[in-house]
């Protein structure tokens, strides 16, 4: 199915029937990423007296009950309620259907840019407001308002990383005000959180990018989301597209989520 759009005054056309997936696909009970250490996601028949729900025990249809944390065991879609004290829910906060987005590729590097806590440079890699800038220059700022990071080398490893075992990069301080200068409402990344994993509780990017302080709500950044732990593959290239972020209906600070890249042609 094609349409064509309107964005910035410019004329796109896009095929809704050539979605790209750029989630990881959740294996129960399989190989999983996984962030802190925390349990697997992990599914099991449920059982009541002699009822089981897993028709190869002799049950009479398979009825599982899942365990997972949303933030640490794949995929996921993150609003502001993720750092504040008021509890502010994604599906609430996620009110956008087709998004004008760009997807870039960077090197995550040593950098004389800052975070807090102090970077390490021996073993800190780091995404740059340089490189941002770099990679951004020439895009139509129609398409700010969904970023896509892909971070390279970009092996197919991250479907099944256990972050424990490595050093993710994440944002220096001026590579997310840079972001939010630029108005920037979706942000996407394949890394388990845009700040150091172990950041002293600072959570730097995070609240940089909400515009938040003291856990207190900023209202005026209730509708911007963060997404981590997507895969971007080698075969889709740098550019613009139209992205459509999808949540199942938690209440809840996040959610797995799947977002769907498409392709657009400017007429």
């Amino acid at each position: 199915m094609k349409a064509l759009l309107d964005i910035e005054s410019k004329k796109i056309q896009v095929d809704f029937s050539k979605g790209i997936d750029i989630s990881i696909p959740l294996f129960f009970n399989g190989e999983q990423p996984n962030t802190y250490g925390v349990d697997k996601a992990t599914a099991k028949p449920y059982q009541d007296g002699q009822f089981i729900g897993d028709t190869r025990k002799g049950g009479p249809c398979n009825f599982e009950t899942y365990s997972f944390t949303p933030h640490c065991n794949g995929t996921h879609t993150e609003c502001i309620g993720h750092i504040t004290d008021e509890r502010i829910d994604i599906l609430s906060s996620l009110n956008e259907e087709m998004i004008p987005t760009t997807l870039i590729s960077i090197t995550p590097k040593s950098t004389n840019e800052n975070y807090i806590p102090c970077l390490n440079n021996d073993d800190d890699l780091v995404i740059t407001k340089e490189d941002l800038e770099l990679q951004l220059k020439d895009v139509n700022p129609g398409f700010f308002k969904g970023i896509v990071i892909r971070t390279l080398p970009n092996s197919e490893s991250k479907k099944n990383k256990d972050y424990m075992k490595v050093d993710p990069a994440f944002f220096s301080i001026e590579a997310m005000e840079y972001l939010v200068g630029l108005g920037v409402k979706h942000l996407l990344v394949d890394i388990p959180s845009v700040d150091r994993l172990f950041d002293d509780g600072h959570l730097s990017a995070h609240n940089i990018f909400w515009e938040t302080k003291g856990k207190k709500l900023n209202p005026n950044s209730q509708n911007k989301t963060i997404t981590e732990m997507i895969f971007a593959s080698d075969s889709l290239e740098d550019g613009v597209y139209l992205l459509n972020l999808q949540i199942p209906a938690f209440v809840s600070d996040a959610a797995p989520s799947r977002p769907i890249l498409y392709k657009i042609n400017e007429l």
